[in-house]
């Protein structure tokens, strides 16, 4: 399916990774890993004897297990339950701030690359695997023969009949409870949605997923649709007692930050691309948030997702699959690519603070009820931004743009009307326990994502010089379904 999309005043097409196709899977075995530090960076590398960090000064032993880092530092696990963060270049090492380690490595031996800051993305791979699960969905649609061979979906003259086809795409296991075989998985609304099908609301009642080693018809877990969202792009699949899932070595994503993504670094996508199994390609970060317009999966909507943009391959099947960062961290839900003669490895992820929130989100309003659909805190403002300009972050020496963000108008009758003010500077949103440092418009926006009936919207404000904080309390009037 192609979908139009417009950017820097040219018309491109931008394809939505949903594969109408059925293939033989492919089953792939898991990765082990090694304990040899390069570079000389461990002195004694056997991890049952005392381990030195070369030229740090500082001494431990034990170490139990490894991560890379968002920023391609290394980080040691340490016996004694500390972790110490070493920031690699060339050949110098220091000691730097403390990180979470998500799992140890039993292994004996452990191979690190690294060089000029790039770290080997075997262990942050092997790590996304786990997560990442292949979507497979089966619908009927009615269809009209001609003279005994042709056919268009669902009108015409001629023979009409039933057709059963299937779908094929990728997930991500949010929640996991291994002892009883429960997930959540996230995926694109596209995935698990065809305007073709006879289901009333479009949505296929027969959906599998598959683990990654396990794609095979025996190893299929069944999945159900809990609800969803066209105009966001995702969608949250249900699995319950599972034995597939309880004796698997499957875990639930870790999620990065996607606020803090900045353009050229690691990015991978993990996913089920031409339904030939799951694999990983890799790539970085071209642009780390903008907005792309398309026509939605019910081919008629249109709709504008914020997304991540990467170079990193993608292709159909790729949808509704993980984009992460060199730790293995999810920042982004692949849904969407430019499909186009003159462009080449233009991909764009949902980010990780969006999916997060739409996530929660459908799980609180819709799970196990009636509604299917996202429920979206209204504030009734119209927000502007102006006075862009780039910045660096002096504790990662990373770039970032930064923005003045502003209430343009106030709606009458809505949650902000009487509190607000056209010109009031935004400098801070607190909602749900999180508070958001607003320095771009998609932060007010994103926010309200977190809205529930009966909480409160707390804000700073810049109001003619003077900083001031205003509080808002959600009512069901304010929330519109998406």
């Amino acid at each position: 399916m192609k979908r139009k999309s417009k950017s820097n005043g040219r018309i491109i097409l931008v394809s939505l990774f949903l594969l109408v196709a059925m293939t033989a899977s492919v089953v792939l075995s898991s990765c082990d890993v090694d304990w040899n530090l390069a570079q000389g960076l461990i002195t004694t590398p056997n991890k049952d004897d005392t381990a030195t960090a070369t030229d740090s000064g500082l001494n431990f032993s034990d170490v139990a297990g490894f991560a890379v880092d968002d920023e391609g530092h290394l980080v040691l696990h340490l016996g004694d339950g500390t972790e110490l963060e070493l920031n690699v270049k060339g050949n110098e090492t220091d000691a730097g701030t403390t990180v979470t380690v998500p799992t140890e490595v039993n292994h004996n031996e452990i191979t690190v690359n690294i060089g000029d800051g790039a770290a080997d993305l075997t262990y942050a791979a092997s790590k996304a695997l786990m997560s990442v699960v292949s979507v497979w969905c089966k619908y009927e649609r009615k269809v009209s023969y001609y003279q005994g061979y042709s056919w268009i979906p669902g009108y015409g003259s001629g023979r009409q009949t039933t057709e059963t086809y299937q779908t094929a795409g990728s997930g991500v296991i949010f929640k996991l409870d291994k002892e009883s075989g429960d997930a959540y998985i996230i995926t694109n609304f596209h995935v698990v949605y065809d305007s073709d099908c006879l289901t009333s609301d479009g949505i296929s009642d027969d959906i599998n997923v598959y683990l990654y080693g396990s794609e095979s018809s025996d190893m299929a877990i069944p999945a159900t649709f809990v609800g969803g969202s066209l105009y966001y792009d995702i969608a949250i699949l249900k699995v319950t007692g599972s034995t597939v899932l309880q004796q698997s070595i499957a875990e639930a994503v870790e999620l990065g930050n996607s606020d803090a993504v900045a353009a050229g670094q690691v990015a991978m996508a993990v996913g089920n691309p031409e339904a030939e199994g799951i694999s990983v390609t890799s790539g970085v970060v071209s642009v780390p948030s903008e907005y792309i317009t398309m026509t939605g999966a019910d081919n008629a909507t249109t709709v504008s997702f914020r997304v991540i943009r990467v170079d990193a391959a993608v292709n159909s099947g790729n949808s509704g699959g993980g984009l992460f960062d060199a730790a293995g961290n999810l920042i982004g839900i692949v849904n969407a690519k430019i499909s186009d003669s003159e462009v080449e490895n233009i991909g764009y992820a949902i980010p990780t603070s969006v999916v997060r929130a739409i996530a929660d989100n459908i799980l609180f309003y819709c799970d196990g009820q009636n509604c299917k659909r996202v429920q979206r805190g209204m504030l009734g403002i119209t927000v502007q931004s102006s006075g862009s300009h780039a910045v660096i972050n002096p504790e990662t020496g990373l770039i970032g743009i930064e923005e003045y963000v502003s209430v343009a108008e106030v709606n009458e009758g809505g949650l902000a009307d009487g509190v607000l003010q056209a010109g009031d500077v935004i400098r801070s949103i607190t909602l749900g326990g999180r508070t958001v440092q607003v320095t771009r418009q998609y932060h007010v926006i994103d926010a309200m994502l977190d809205a529930r009936v009966g909480s409160d919207v707390t804000m700073e404000i810049i109001r003619g010089g003077e900083t001031m904080t205003v509080t808002m309390t959600v009512t069901e009037d304010d929330l519109t379904a998406y």
